[in-house]
């Protein structure tokens, strides 16, 4: 039975051909290829800054968190340094785009289930932080802010501000959809002891995120391998107990509060800036126009791999260069090594169970079928 692509549960252009016995799954065979854009080729067409708006368009769903992989990638092979002010506002964006990412997830995930409500009171809210990702960008999805070296420009006061009154009121938010969901029995009946994954599957099966802190591992490379203003900030990384679609709720929807306090934490270390100003004489702009035409100049041989714990799970980005572009670029998605598990965590559940677990793994096929 084909299960997808049009399917409204597929979660994007997921083909999944299913085999049945009666309603019960005995393989689960995914398709991809229905979205392919050709990332990693387009990437080695383009300077090193012109390869940055592609990873807002990996996962549009947690757009900020892939860009500032790239970024990180080029700092670190051109050894660029960014300002404390600029890391701080790049963790304070990259929590917000947790929290969208997150409300997303468990929302949608809970539609498919059957639940309306939360969909529509988490969607409220990621209306509110995509105006805040439109302020400091000028775009709602596709920000391209943070950029090698730092991001466009600081915060100003007012968006801080405005930023400080979401943070003191979104925890309500976070309990009135739980209040709808943790302890619902349906909820329960669709999600405990469904998609089990165990500790040691995790680990064999390369999962990340919250696919891997459900089962009970507390990995999380912002604390294993800080980066940015992170060791410096204080969170707690939670996980699961068993490794089924419960856990990896519960998991999803105490990270949004953890980026809550992350983002209050940043708030109170936030320098504002005061917008960016374009260059007003003619020899600057050409300046500016000569070096994000070319870029910057890579020495032979230059290779990189850099990797950071966005909201699916480990995203990496391994990339070969020289002179002005890249000739080999390869990207490591998470929900790809996701859906890679889906046959064997869907073997012997019914078919309304593989609905349950697809919403479970978050996926996205903008960082799938790249």
């Amino acid at each position: 039975m084909n299960f997808g692509p049009q399917h409204p549960a597929a979660h994007g252009v997921l083909r999944l051909v299913l085999e049945l016995d009666g309603e019960v799954v005995v393989r689960a065979d995914p398709h991809v290829g229905l979205l392919h854009r050709g990332t990693e080729k387009l990437l080695e067409q383009k300077n090193l800054l012109q390869g940055l708006p592609y990873f807002d368009r990996l996962d549009y769903v947690s757009m900020m968190a892939y860009e500032h992989v790239y970024s990180t990638g080029v700092e670190n092979l051109l050894n660029l340094v960014v300002t404390p002010a600029a890391s701080v506002a790049r963790v304070l964006f990259l929590e917000i785009t947790r929290i969208l990412n997150h409300l997303m997830a468990v929302t949608t995930h809970a539609l498919d289930v059957g639940a309306l409500t939360p969909f529509l009171w988490a969607f409220e809210e990621r209306e509110k932080l995509m105006e805040f990702y439109e302020r400091a960008s000028g775009a709602r999805m596709h920000a391209a802010y943070i950029r090698p070296g730092g991001v466009t420009t600081l915060p100003d006061a007012t968006l801080l501000q405005d930023i400080a009154t979401f943070a003191a009121g979104f925890p309500a938010r976070v309990a009135e959809i739980e209040e709808m969901l943790t302890n619902n029995r349906i909820w329960r009946q669709r999600l405990v002891d469904v998609g089990v994954v165990s500790l040691a599957d995790a680990r064999r099966w390369g999962f990340s995120g919250p696919m891997l802190r459900g089962s009970s591992w507390g990995w999380d490379l912002r604390v294993a391998h800080p980066y940015e203003v992170y060791n410096s900030l204080d969170f707690t990384v939670p996980v699961g107990l068993h490794g089924d679609c419960f856990d990896r709720y519960l998991v999803r929807v105490e990270e949004m509060r953890q980026s809550t306090l992350l983002i209050q934490q940043c708030l109170d270390r936030a320098t504002p800036g005061t917008g960016w100003t374009p260059p007003t004489q003619m020899e600057d702009l050409i300046d500016h126009f000569k070096f994000y035409t070319s870029g910057w100049h890579l020495p032979p041989g230059a290779t990189v791999y850099t990797a950071a714990e966005a909201p699916k799970g480990e995203f990496g980005v391994y990339l070969v260069g020289d002179h002005h572009r890249w000739y080999r670029a390869r990207l490591r998605a998470p929900g790809f090594v996701h859906l890679a598990a889906l046959d064997p965590m869907v073997v012997d559940h019914m078919i309304a169970d593989v609905v349950t677990i697809i919403g479970t793994q978050d996926i996205v096929f903008g960082e799938i079928d790249r």
